[in-house]
């Protein structure tokens, strides 16, 4: 069952957060790592993290956030999901919700080509092949036709929110999913880092049905500067 949701409280809006509260995280030498997202996977979760294929080459806060939500919360309830993860970088979230949830379908995790071995390397450390499966996808460009032809009804999005001259790319790939689905729910989580992310969120309440989900964590992960909202077709 899908939790309650509601629009945000003025306490916790990532518009009244100050911009300096929210710094970029430090950055992490390559290596590999082992989640368990608070306990939440009991066999953990192997990522290899290294910034030489980008900036999503590292674990970022909103993915953890992310990840332990979906986790917690639809465990049980996605079982004929057609789940497709954005910006997966090393694929935290979506390789997560396939190692943790209960998914019949192949997930599948995307990111830009820079991305991809370490998409399928992180896929082979945690035995998922079955389970997983990486792809290209360059937002503001017309959907690949494999992902086009599955019609995702679920798609993740963590740590999207970080490079403004991508917010029209991004927006626009997020509208021509939920056109291809009108059915489908995005669960969008970001940390507010900088001013102008919020022309992002302004932009998104334009286009979509935009609610905060309720998450038992969510006075904590707020109080970071993070924000966790589902989007859906208006």
């Amino acid at each position: 069952m899908l939790p309650p949701q509601r629009t945000p409280s003025p306490e916790f809006s990532p518009l009244a957060i100050g911009e300096d509260l929210a710094p970029l995280p430090a950055y992490k030498s390559a290596g590999t790592a082992t989640v368990d997202f608070s306990g939440l996977l009991a066999d953990p979760l192997k990522l290899h993290e290294d910034l030489a294929f980008g900036c999503g080459g590292q674990t970022w806060p909103a993915g953890i956030v992310l990840a332990k939500h979906m986790l917690r919360y639809h465990r049980d309830d996605m079982r004929e999901s057609r789940i497709l993860e954005l910006g997966a970088g090393g694929g935290l979230v979506g390789l997560a919700v396939a190692k943790g949830c209960l998914v019949e379908n192949p997930l599948i995790i995307t990111d830009q080509e820079e991305m991809y071995s370490l998409m399928e390397h992180n896929i082979s450390l945690n035995g998922l092949e079955s389970k997983a499966k990486a792809a290209i996808l360059n937002w503001g460009e017309p959907l690949p036709q494999d992902i086009a032809a599955i019609k995702p009804d679920v798609i993740l999005a963590a740590d999207c929110v970080y490079f403004e001259p991508a917010f029209p790319l991004l927006l626009a790939t997020l509208s021509d999913l939920l056109r291809l689905c009108p059915s489908a729910t995005i669960y969008f989580c970001f940390k507010k880092r900088r001013r102008a992310d919020m022309q992002f969120l302004k932009k998104a309440q334009k286009m979509f049905r935009v609610a905060e989900v309720v998450d038992e964590d969510r006075p904590v992960f707020s109080r970071e500067g993070l924000f966790l909202y589902t989007f859906h077709a208006l």
